[in-house]
């Protein structure tokens, strides 16, 4: 009696989880619709390929004005987000290090030191870091999306084997009621 009680409430919980799990999701209509239609006709379903630049009209929109703004600011992040850059900006900041060192200001030096050389320095090699970060992200997009492809197609197989399999046991089942109605069939 108490194990009954107790996988009750356990599954009681698991309901709720899962009923707060589907709220919290936060998708639109055409996703939604989309991924009813996969769950009810996996068959159907063809997987979709998504990196990065998937994303530019999501940003800036798809107009002309959209992807002007994504245009440039695809172009000045690829122009700042190089170590080149970074060794340009730690240069120009050394520049000013002798003036702040020569106050003689603990204040100034650390004022240098978080507002001139931090930002100016670190600000291109997080891009860079960024960078490499996002083309790891869609290279494990690819390999996923011919994974994915690939289970697709065996499921696909196995949802037609399964349908094969279905009919040939019906089939045998007619066959067996028709000889047990015959009185050839031994039960």
């Amino acid at each position: 009696m108490i194990v009954i009680v107790l996988a009750s409430r356990t599954e009681m919980e698991g309901r709720k989880l899962a009923e707060q799990h589907e709220e919290r999701r936060k998708s639109d209509s055409a996703h939604r619709a989309a991924y009813a239609a996969a769950k009810a006709e996996p068959t159907l379903h063809k997987p979709r390929l998504i990196t990065s630049r998937a994303g530019h009209e999501a940003v800036h929109g798809a107009g002309t004005i959209g992807r002007f703004n994504t245009w440039l600011a695809v172009k000045i992040t690829r122009s700042v987000g190089t170590m080149w850059t970074a060794y340009v900006f730690a240069a120009i900041a050394l520049i000013s290090l002798p003036a702040a060192i020569a106050t003689r200001s603990v204040i100034i030096i650390v004022a240098w030191v978080a507002q001139t050389f931090f930002q100016l320095v670190l600000l291109p090699i997080i891009i860079v870091g960024q960078n490499v970060i996002s083309a790891s992200q869609d290279a494990r997009a690819e390999a996923d999306h011919i994974t994915l492809t690939t289970l697709h197609a065996i499921n696909v197989q196995q949802l037609q084997m399964l349908t094969q399999q279905k009919d040939m046991l019906q089939q045998q089942r007619e066959i067996l009621d028709m000889l047990e109605r015959k009185g050839l069939a031994s039960t």
